[in-house]
């Protein structure tokens, strides 16, 4: 707050530097996360739960999906929805098409979908993957230092250590959350004032703060079951009738068949756009947008990868990364495709001058589009309070992830850490609003990936290694408990384990003997 310029600058020119250096990095380790997590996902440790191996699933699927989209990236899909497809159909990505064009509307939703899908929950995924196993698996505390003690234990100083990475983590997730319940304030501010005339002041920042603030407070009292549960499936209800309006409401056959062709594209082009980078020809477009998401992401992923550990007890690994990979990835993609479909198609058909707005105030994009369809008031009050309580769950959640980060991983931290959590993260953002510090602090933020990425490569290690170990363990009482006929390969399996470990007696049986 005392120095919001210098910190921005600092912010700028390091996150450029960063994304410049090490963007290939980046581009690398989120496609390995992929990779991982689907091998995790067809291998033979894919029936592994997370818990015991006869634990149920806490939450029901529809519950657990909605949860997953409003910790992870509710806000920032409404808000990117209309803006990130007729951004790219302004500027198309790498220069590869006209701008304005049919040719780069197209391009524009390929892209969206490629930076909204799979890749955005890999880091999340594989973090909370993780987390989970140790935590309902092997019943240790869910904090990144538990995981890591088999390799912090061969470091001095292991125990500061361990400290050290979870205060990062705690950091890490209030700035990043007090940040982007800051942006979505923004984002709410700038609707109403188009809605209502009222100006768009700091007031009115102020005012819509304080009115999340008392909601996620509220919210947190009740818990997760009846809090952040029950608010998270009202948000889903309201993201599909949104969705559903917008695609009758508009030209419905151009809409699926743009979102249908984006689908293709990105398909088609998944591995190249998953690596590509410009050596001989230098672009900032992958730094401003694929490389700097990938870098959020790996910043969020300790609080959101947490949270969704949390919600995933008593799901098998082949359950968890179906579901977390691919789930909310899907319904961004029908967001995008529906809501940026039918933007495209009003810039292109009609001219509405929805690509100028949007340079001209990237928050206003979504109210814009609204404006040229019927029922708009309405629309746009549906959106406020979509944005409203994707907030309020980023924060609930938020505020429970920290107490129980605070409480030594508890699982059921106390009321009074949740709320104290929440009233720091309100004040936090109200500081930036003040200062003007929001984008910078994203920025600063997003420069704490970088050495993440070497403590996820740590914790992938420590689980396969785990894993390995768990598997055998399974096999070995599979086939212990023969008489109670288990079916399945995994009797065979069992078999084939035990008979390994007979053969490998026969040289000390035989000596024995001889002696």
């Amino acid at each position: 707050m005392s120095a919001p310029d210098a910190l921005g600058d600092f912010a700028a020119r390091g996150l450029a530097v960063v994304t410049g250096l090490f963007g290939w990095f980046y581009l690398l380790s989120v496609f390995g996360f992929l990779v991982v997590l689907l091998s995790l996902a067809f291998s033979k440790y894919g029936s592994i739960r997370l818990g015991p191996q006869d634990a149920e699933h806490e939450f029901g699927f529809f519950s657990w999906i909605s949860m997953l989209l409003a910790a992870g990236f509710g806000v920032g899909l409404v808000f990117y929805g209309v803006a990130e497809p007729m951004s790219h159909f302004a500027e198309p990505p790498y220069g590869d098409r006209e701008p304005g064009t049919i040719a780069a509307a197209v391009y524009a939703l390929q892209y969206s979908f490629f930076n909204w899908g799979v890749h955005q929950w890999a880091a999340f995924s594989i973090v909370g993957l993780i987390i989970g196993y140790y935590q309902f698996r092997r019943g240790r505390s869910g904090l990144v230092s538990s995981v890591l003690g088999p390799v912090l234990s061969y470091l001095p100083f292991s125990r500061l250590l361990g400290y050290a990475v979870d205060i990062l983590a705690v950091v890490a997730t209030v700035m990043g959350v007090a940040t982007s319940l800051g942006l979505g304030v923004l984002q709410m501010s700038s609707g109403v004032a188009l809605e209502t005339g009222i100006p768009n002041t700091f007031w009115m920042h102020s005012a819509i703060l304080f009115l999340m603030f008392l909601a996620y407070i509220v919210s947190t009292w009740f818990g997760l079951e009846k809090g952040i549960r029950r608010l998270s499936n009202i948000n889903m209800i309201l993201c599909l009738a949104l969705m559903a309006y917008v695609l009758f409401a508009g030209s419905t056959l151009t809409i699926l068949e743009a979102i249908t062709n984006g689908i293709g594209g990105y398909l088609q082009e998944f591995v190249r756009m998953s690596l590509r980078t410009t050596p001989f020809t230098p672009d900032e477009w992958a730094s401003t947008w694929t490389i700097f998401y990938w870098a959020w992401v790996i910043a969020w992923s300790p609080f959101v990868g947490t949270f969704v550990a949390r919600i995933s007890r008593g799901r098998t690994i082949r359950q968890y990364v179906f579901g977390v990979l691919l789930m909310p990835a899907l319904l961004a993609c029908l967001w995008i495709g529906i809501f940026g479909g039918a933007a495209l198609d009003m810039e292109l058909n009609r001219d509405v001058g929805l690509a100028a707005a949007t340079q001209a105030d990237i928050t206003s994009a979504l109210f814009f589009m609204f404006d040229n369809m019927a029922f708009s008031g309405a629309l746009s009050a549906a959106a406020l309070l979509l944005i409203f309580i994707f907030l309020v769950t980023s924060a609930d959640s938020a505020s429970f992830i920290l107490a129980q980060m605070s409480s030594g991983g508890d699982l059921h931290p106390p009321v009074f850490k949740r709320v104290l959590w929440g009233v720091l993260i309100a004040l936090i953002c109200f500081t930036l609003l003040v200062a003007g510090g929001l984008n910078a602090l994203q920025s600063a933020s997003v420069l704490a990936a970088l050495p993440f990425i070497f403590v996820l490569y740590a914790m992938i290690f420590v689980l396969l290694k785990e894993l390995s170990d768990d598997h055998r363990e399974m096999l070995q009482e599979l086939y212990e408990r023969h008489d109670e006929t288990p079916v399945g390969a995994n009797v065979y399996e069992a078999q084939q384990l035990n008979a390994e470990n007979e053969s490998s007696d026969e040289p000390s049986q035989a000596k024995a003997a001889e002696d």
